[in-house]
């Protein structure tokens, strides 16, 4: 792996905005879950697989940090790679960025967690996709 893979690209509407003009903290998460699902599905882990195995992920730790504003009009471009992989879950960093090569405007780290949606207990990841897991880590 050479770096992140685009998970993420949209624009910023005026339904993303709060009363100030600026694209709300829900937005941000909502962009930034979206990038981790395509994270997850770019692995080979999309959701006809999870539906067929009854499996699925859990975030325990989201952390993000804001670094600048974002606008109506501003396009959107996230980027993602795995920074740990365990046995049963994994972290992944997203990078949001004003723009292809624009000023980073958030980053978020997040930890998700494989899980048996029968037994509602984690549950190892599967063993055909930890090479592609692996090709998702960041240098």
């Amino acid at each position: 792996m050479t770096g992140p893979i685009e998970t993420y690209r949209g624009m910023v509407t005026a339904w993303h905005c709060d009363h100030q003009g600026h694209m709300n903290t829900v937005q941000f998460h909502a962009m930034f879950d979206q990038a981790g699902w395509q994270l997850l599905t770019r692995a080979g882990y999309g959701a006809a697989r999870l539906k067929a195995e009854r499996r699925g992920f859990v975030d325990v730790r989201m952390e993000l940090e804001y670094q600048g504003e974002m606008l109506v009009g501003d396009p959107v471009v996230i980027a993602s790679g795995v920074v740990k992989l365990g046995s049963t879950s994994l972290v992944y960093r997203s990078t949001m960025r004003r723009g292809d090569a624009g000023e980073i405007t958030a980053t978020a780290v997040c930890t998700t967690v494989h899980f048996d949606l029968e037994a509602r207990v984690k549950t190892p990841l599967p063993d055909d996709l930890r090479p592609a897991f692996e090709a998702l880590v960041l240098p």
